[in-house]
């Protein structure tokens, strides 16, 4: 049986309908899980049924987050912002850690997923960040590998690709600024952009800023290593230690080498 991936949807202001990107589906279904669009379910008794049946989340890129949430007044920068997504997200995500159920969060996935866990970002780079930022918000096809991003080498994330430096594609305005435990910051750009998070109690909960599902297109490999091992983690139940985190790997690189 695959396992049951659910991906998390996205709405147009003023549109009545849930939608997700195809290419998010396409990864899921190449590295071998069943994906399933999530709508905005409010009722928490719901959202622990809904918990109950996954295998593992896949929290997807899209709009902004509101700032209330941690605590902030909004940006004059801010851009669009979903409320019932973000209450929607925050709560699955939270159920999810509880449950140890695996954690993929791309881009926006990845700034929602610290924030569940008590976090904080920049609600715009450009005018928060401070320094000489790279290009975050890439001229060029979305499959393409635009900067690099440094990897921690006790991390999950290096132990999924066995590289040090990614070379990843950027589409974002925003970024994750304090990290709290028992998340790590296990990726930066050569500006000091937090690009990855993870964390160190969870089975699996990874977030990248970057969006891996669009380079899986083009079978780079990194990104479908990062795929398989996510499948690979949601086929199982134990807790991660550092030898089912090898094994993990050594899957992940075999079965994106074929």
């Amino acid at each position: 049986m695959k396992p049951f991936i659910g991906i998390t949807s996205s709405v147009e202001l003023g549109r009545d309908e849930y939608a997700i990107e195809m290419v998010d589906t396409e990864a899921i279904l190449n590295a071998g899980g069943l994906p399933l669009m999530l709508p905005h379910i409010m009722e928490e008794a719901d959202i622990d049924g809904l918990v109950e049946k996954l295998d593992g989340l896949f929290a997807a890129g899209g709009y902004d987050i509101d700032p209330t949430l941690f605590g902030e007044e909004p940006h004059p920068n801010l851009g669009v912002i979903i409320p019932s997504r973000d209450h929607f997200e925050l709560l699955l995500i939270r159920k999810m850690l509880e449950a140890g159920k695996p954690i993929l969060a791309i881009c926006r996935g990845a700034q929602i997923l610290n924030i569940a866990v008590g976090g904080d970002m920049y609600q715009d780079l450009p005018a928060q960040f401070g320094g000489t930022l790279l290009q975050h918000q890439q001229k060029a096809p979305k499959f393409h590998g635009s900067h690099f991003v440094e990897v921690a080498r006790d991390s999950l994330l290096y132990q999924l690709t066995g590289e040090e430096r990614l070379k990843v594609n950027s589409r974002h305005h925003q970024a994750n600024r304090l990290v709290p435990k028992p998340f790590i910051i296990s990726g930066k750009a050569s500006d000091g952009v937090i690009e990855a998070i993870e964390s160190k109690e969870h089975r699996f909960a990874l977030g990248l800023q970057w969006h891996p599902e669009n380079m899986a297109r083009v079978k780079d490999v990194p990104s479908l290593r990062i795929f398989k091992g996510f499948i690979a983690a949601c086929r199982k139940k134990e807790r991660f230690d550092e030898n089912h985190r090898h094994a993990l790997r050594c899957a992940a690189e075999t079965a994106a080498d074929k």
